[in-house]
C-alpha cells in the first residue's frame, strides 16, 4: 500500500450504500475500488450508477485493493458477513464492519487480523452519531463530578448491540456487571394487546440499570417497527442527563431541591436558592434532532465518515486491533447475556404504520395543517 487514499471495497448494497457515501465524504483518505455483491440486478444497476466495477466474491478482488467496509449481516442476523471478513484479512485487505458480530466470531476475526499485521473494526456505529457524541461527553463529565447513581434505558432489539455500547462508554466502562431475568409480564393486569417490552434489571459497571427492550421482530422487515430506538437516562447527585431518541435531543434535569425554613417550608426565594433559575430542562447545544429525511441524506453519511476516520488513522500508524477491540469483545458477552435473558423474540407481522405528525396531536393547530 502506498500513501495515497485507501482503494477501498464495499460489500453490500443495502446500508453499504450510506458506506459509499461516506467515503467519499474523505477523499484524501479513501478511493471507492468497487462493489462486492451478489450480483443481482439491483446491484448490477448500482455499480453502473456509481461508476465502480462489481465484484461477487472475494477471490475476484483485484490485488491493489486495500480496505473494505463489510456491510453485511453475519451470522447472528443469518448473513455471510463474518466468511466474507475473514476471506478479506486472508487477501491482506483491512476490515471494517458493520455491527452485530457473534463474541466468538469477533475473537476469531481479532486474532486474524493482528496474525496478519492487519486493522479490524468492529463498528457499532451509534457512538458516532453526533447527539451520542454530545452525550457521551456530558457523561464524562457528570462522572468527574459524582458517580452515576442509576440508569434507565430503553432499546428495540435490533439496536439494543449498540444500546449497550453506548451505555459501556457513557459509564466508562461495563463491568462488572450481572443480568436477571426480565420480569413476567403476566404478573400485570391483563394487557389488551400483549406487552412489547420486557424489562431487564441489571448492574453494568457496578451501576444499577432497568432495561426495556422491545423483544418483537418482523422476520420479513427486521429494520422497521420499533416504537423508538434508543431512549437512554443517567441519574446522578446533580441531575439527570437524557438521551431522548437516537439524533437527539440530549436533555439536561437539574436535581429539584428547595431548602427548607425553620417550620420546615420548601422556600422558592432568599438565600441557598439561586440554583432554582435554572430551567427545569435544558437542551443541550448542538442536539436538536433532524428529520428522518436528513438522518439518511446528512446525519448516517458523515456518522459514517467518523468511524471511517478512526479506521484510516489505525491503518496508517499499523495499529494492533486486539486493545480496541476488547470493549467490542465485552460489548458482544454483555448482548449475548442480556439478549439469552430475554428469550426468544416475539414474531409480528404488523402492517405498515402510518406515522403522526406532531400538529396531529396539537388540538389547537388550524385543521388540515401541514
Amino acid at each position: 500500500m502506498n500513501g495515497g487514499p485507501l482503494r477501498t471495497v464495499v460489500c453490500g448494497t443495502g446500508f453499504g450504500r450510506f458506506y459509499l457515501e461516506a467515503l467519499r465524504l474523505l477523499p484524501e483518505d479513501f478511493a471507492p475500488a468497487g462493489i462486492l455483491a451478489r450480483g443481482g440486478d439491483f446491484s448490477r444497476a448500482y455499480a453502473r450508477e456509481q461508476g465502480l466495477p462489481l465484484y461477487t466474491s472475494v477471490e475476484d478482488l483485484p490485488g491493489d485493493v486495500d480496505a473494505a467496509c463489510v456491510a453485511v449481516g453475519s451470522a447472528v442476523s443469518g448473513g455471510p458477513g463474518a466468511e466474507i471478513a475473514h476471506g478479506l484479512l486472508a487477501r491482506g485487505v483491512h476490515v471494517l464492519q458493520e455491527h452485530p458480530v457473534h463474541h466468538d466470531e469477533l475473537a476469531g476475526l481479532l486474532r486474524a487480523a493482528r496474525g496478519a499485521g492487519l486493522v479490524y473494526h468492529l463498528d457499532p456505529f451509534y457512538r458516532h452519531v453526533p447527539a451520542i457524541g454530545r452525550f457521551l461527553d456530558a457523561a464524562a463529565e457528570m462522572r468527574r463530578r459524582g458517580p452515576v447513581l442509576a440508569v434507565d434505558a430503553t432499546s428495540a432489539l435490533q439496536v439494543l448491540y449498540p444500546l449497550l455500547d453506548v451505555l459501556g462508554r457513557a459509564l466508562g466502562g461495563l463491568r462488572p456487571w450481572a443480568v436477571t431475568d426480565p420480569l413476567d409480564p403476566g404478573t400485570a393486569h391483563p394487557a389488551a394487546t400483549p406487552p412489547p417490552y420486557r424489562v431487564v434489571q441489571a448492574t453494568v459497571a457496578g451501576v444499577p440499570v432497568t432495561l426495556r427492550v422491545q423483544n418483537q421482530i418482523d422476520p420479513s422487515d427486521g429494520d422497521n417497527h420499533a416504537l423508538l430506538w434508543h431512549r437512554l437516562s443517567l441519574a446522578a447527585e446533580g441531575g439527570v442527563l437524557a438521551l431522548a431518541d437516537t439524533h437527539g435531543p440530549v436533555l439536561w434535569h437539574p436535581r429539584l431541591h428547595a431548602p427548607r425554613d425553620g417550620h420546615g417550608r420548601l422556600r422558592s426565594t432568599g438565600p441557598g436558592t439561586d440554583h432554582l433559575d435554572e430551567p427545569a430542562v435544558t437542551v443541550l447545544e448542538g442536539t436538536l434532532p433532524p428529520s428522518h429525511r436528513e438522518v439518511f441524506a446528512r446525519v448516517w453519511p458523515r456518522t459514517l465518515a467518523r468511524a471511517l476516520a478512526d479506521f484510516a488513522a489505525d491503518v496508517r500508524t499499523g495499529a494492533d486491533p486486539l486493545p480496541r477491540g476488547q470493549f467490542d469483545l465485552s460489548v458482544c458477552r454483555l448482548w449475548h447475556e442480556v439478549t439469552g435473558r430475554l428469550g426468544r423474540p416475539d414474531i409480528i407481522r404488523p402492517a405498515a404504520p402510518v406515522p403522526w405528525r406532531a400538529a396531529d396531536l396539537d388540538r389547537t393547530a388550524p385543521m388540515g395543517a401541514p
